[in-house]
């Protein structure tokens, strides 16, 4: 695609950005598990927090193909940076979709700021892809909410302020998703019934943390309830999902293409035999595959996102994107270990690293099994008999 002007301004300065101040943390920030309270402190002066708020709210409002091409910039370099963008714009996404004009007035702008840092509290321990089994409870009492549930591996769960929750209020529904509501939950360290359980240690995606919850009589403001009305929690849920996987897709996409980047370059450096390893066939086949599938997930994703700009649905362009992505990303990154050899096992370069990093795209924002499965069921009504 040909990028405007303004696009290839806006990406170049997160590029910028992120060779510059990222870049040299990295590797202490990833070995140690580090929260990168400093790194996110710049987002937020970058304006990276509003980027998919609207102007009028705070934000930079920009489409959704440019937001998912600035993750893919983030992710090339470090993708937990990407994570704690992703569910915060998930969160800014439903807002300004579906919340009332007071809800938009009265958070965006504190959104688009960073002030306010949101995360999504969707997945419980017995409901992850099948979200109509979800636990967690809302009941009415006065002008208030209370909550009381679990939610499991929940991104900016402990450092951010905000989270979107997904909560069942009429157990008696016709249909259970008919009978869920989602909340706007604010959160510090002394909100009473909001409890972080323990930070769960994870294989690769280190830096940014996911937290098991429990909401112990949580109370919430009836004003926080998006759209003002019942019942609606899960169809805006699902559609923010669609933008969740056009953005995993992305990140998917940055994370191979470094992993790319780094293999091509080491092919033609390493010499074995007498000449550089890229010189030999068996390399450049890898080689050929890897960027073929690289290209061919960046068109998907750009596809998906190109159909939400238009308002038409996308729940299968968004399931194809992300699918192929990452398990391409999951292929390119041990594709780029073995071009390293043994170095490639080592912490001592990235693509160990970007190799832990990709079944994190595989697994979440809907394993891929419910994606193949979503794909499905779009195409045979689409070619129905």
């Amino acid at each position: 695609m040909q990028l405007t002007a303004e696009q290839t301004a806006l990406l170049e300065t997160v590029r910028s950005f992120a060779q510059r101040e990222i870049k040299p943390i990295v590797h202490t920030y990833e070995a140690e598990d580090r929260y990168p309270s400093e790194i996110v402190e710049k987002m937020q002066e970058l304006g990276l927090f509003g980027l998919n708020i609207a102007p009028e709210y705070g934000g930079a409002g920009v489409d959704t193909v440019t937001y998912a091409l600035v993750f893919e910039e983030l992710s090339a370099v470090w993708m937990s940076l990407a994570g704690i963008l992703g569910t915060h714009g998930i969160m800014a996404y439903v807002l300004q979709r579906f919340g009332t004009e007071e809800q938009k007035r009265r958070l965006l702008p504190r959104m688009a700021s960073g002030e306010l840092r949101g995360g999504l509290g969707l997945t419980e321990p017995d409901a992850g892809s099948d979200v109509q089994n979800l636990k967690t409870t809302a009941v009415r009492q006065g002008d208030r909410y209370v909550l009381n549930g679990q939610k499991m591996f929940i991104t900016n769960s402990r450092y951010g302020s905000g989270l979107l929750v997904l909560a069942r209020t009429n157990p008696l529904a016709d249909k259970p998703s008919h009978g869920m509501s989602a909340f706007i939950v604010e959160h510090d360290e002394q909100t009473p019934g909001y409890i972080v359980r323990r930070p769960i240690h994870k294989l690769g995606y280190k830096g940014v943390e996911t937290c098991e919850l429990s909401f112990e009589d949580l109370q919430v403001p009836q004003e926080n309830l998006v759209g003002g009305e019942e019942g609606h929690g899960f169809a805006q849920v699902m559609s923010g999902l669609e933008v969740g996987r056009i953005n995993v897709a992305a990140r998917a996409v940055g994370v191979a293409r470094a992993a790319f980047e780094e293999a091509v370059r080491y092919a033609q450096q390493r010499q074995t035999f007498g000449q550089p390893i890229a010189q030999h066939q068996a390399i450049q086949l890898l080689l050929a595959d890897m960027y073929t599938q690289l290209s061919a997930a960046r068109h998907l994703y750009i596809d998906a996102a190109e159909k939400k700009d238009r308002g038409q649905r996308a729940d299968l362009e968004a399931g194809m994107a992300k699918l192929f992505a990452s398990e391409m990303c999951g292929k390119v990154t041990l594709d780029a270990m073995r071009i390293h050899g043994g170095y490639g096992y080592t912490t001592d370069f990235n693509v160990e690293r970007y190799y832990r990093d990709a079944p994190l795209m595989i697994i979440g924002e809907g394993t891929n099994e419910i994606q193949r499965t979503v794909i499905a069921r779009q195409l045979l009504q689409r070619y129905r008999v």
